[in-house]
């Protein structure tokens, strides 16, 4: 059991990569100013703006997950999220990433309609 209770923190390869590289950038851009060097100020800003862009391309390649909870099983930061490939529904980044991702974001999931009860239109009207 993890210090912060049993919740899913959402610890996954796009988050820990991206992470890793917005420290760095930070790191180097506080650096470059204590050391009043501008060009690595700018390289290191740069490194945070890459940070953001690997983060949405891993995203988008499944290694990031789905806004909310995800099912136990799922935790393990290793964990490839299948449903990023076609897009989540409610994510900024999927639909960002082009016009055939974003409209399957915005279709619902058979599983989100299994509950649903649907009411037939009568006849002769649409």
């Amino acid at each position: 059991m993890s210090a912060h209770g049993d919740v899913d923190m959402g610890h996954t390869v796009a988050g820990w990569t991206g992470t890793a590289l917005a420290l760095l950038g930070c790191t180097g851009a506080g650096a470059a100013l204590c050391a009043a060097w501008a060009p690595g100020i700018w390289l290191g800003l740069g490194l945070v703006a890459v940070a953001g862009a690997v983060t949405w391309v891993l995203h988008l390649a499944g290694w990031g997950k789905p806004s909310g909870p995800r099912p136990r099983a799922d935790w393990d930061w290793r964990t490839r999220d299948a449903a990023a490939l076609t897009g989540h529904a409610d994510c900024l980044g999927c639909r960002v990433g082009g016009p055939r991702r974003a409209a399957a974001a915005r279709r619902p999931r058979p599983a989100e309609l299994a509950g649903q009860e649907f009411e037939a239109a009568p006849i002769g009207r649409a």
